[in-house]
């Protein structure tokens, strides 16, 4: 129980400097939209302005139980109005809550472990600008024994790291789809305890639902597309089949759309980049 208690340590960030500054909220909302904060944490259904008001309480399904968005909004009380910059940052990159409890992986984290601090601090600056909203979250529903926390420290060991999955990719396309874009999180298939299979990186996966599955985003999914064909897709939800995007995808899209045309470039540029799979894992 020593070994165990001392492997499951939450694993802190040091406390930059950086942390203490202030962020631009300008900047800020670049990042909130490139990694799709609002789509998980809004209440489901929200339209307008209200899409702006991250009181979590979606219902996420998968197969270690139904995970709930929590409040992210600037209240103080239920939500993370009480956080300071580096709070957020050992969330986002260490997946640890103010308190010292593990995160569970549902949080993106094992993404946005690869942030570059000064973004953390700009988003925070700008989710500080949104409304805040009262509300308390409630429990996720989940069976022994993943329920205890603790034991998400050795997950962490085995799968949190910062380092880059394709070392060579081009630079800007690999920390947008890496890291703040979160793409392999939905879009590469996880293995029996929840770790990506980074050998498959991208190349579709079951839904966590259990219901359909999610495509391969490689070039040997994305067959006949062109780099002009991926940032269309990205602004208007339509393939070059004239299909269009649906289920989760929406969302995502509706936050790309807003990006400039450098970034939906250099997501392009890295999608064309990686390796191919032609055929999605089972």
């Amino acid at each position: 129980m020593g070994i165990f208690w001392f492997l499951t340590e939450p694993n802190w960030l040091t406390n930059d400097p950086i942390y203490a500054s202030s962020g631009d909220a300008v900047a800020g909302e670049r990042i909130y939209r490139i990694a799709g904060c609002g789509a998980c944490h809004m209440a489901k259904g929200a339209t307008g302005n209200d899409q702006l008001r991250l009181v979590g309480g979606q219902a996420f399904s998968s197969p270690f139980g139904t995970f709930i968005a929590p409040n992210i909004s600037p209240d103080v009380e239920t939500g993370i109005g009480g956080w300071s910059a580096f709070d957020l940052a050992n969330a986002l990159l260490r997946g640890i809550s103010p308190t010292g409890a593990h995160y569970y992986p549902v949080l993106p984290y094992a993404a946005y472990t690869r942030m570059n601090p000064s973004d953390v601090v700009d988003l925070k600056a700008f989710l500080d600008t949104l409304p805040a909203v009262a509300q308390t979250n409630p429990d996720h529903d989940l069976p022994l024994p993943f329920r205890l926390r603790r034991g998400l420290g050795l997950w962490k060991l085995l799968f949190l790291n910062d380092a880059p999955v394709i070392a060579d990719a081009p630079e800007e396309g690999r920390y947008l789809v890496e890291a703040l874009g979160h793409c392999a999180e939905c879009h590469t298939p996880r293995n029996l305890i929840g770790g990506l299979q980074t050998s498959q990186w991208l190349a579709g996966a079951p839904h966590p639902s259990g219901t359909g599955r999610i495509p391969n985003i490689t070039p040997g999914g994305l067959v006949g597309w062109s780099a002009a064909d991926i940032i269309y897709y990205l602004q208007t939800g339509f393939t070059p089949e004239f299909d269009t995007a649906g289920g989760e995808m929406v969302e995502v899209i509706a936050n790309l759309s807003k990006l400039s045309d450098e970034d939906l470039a250099n997501i392009a540029d890295y999608l064309q980049f990686v390796p191919a799979h032609t055929s999605e894992p089972r």
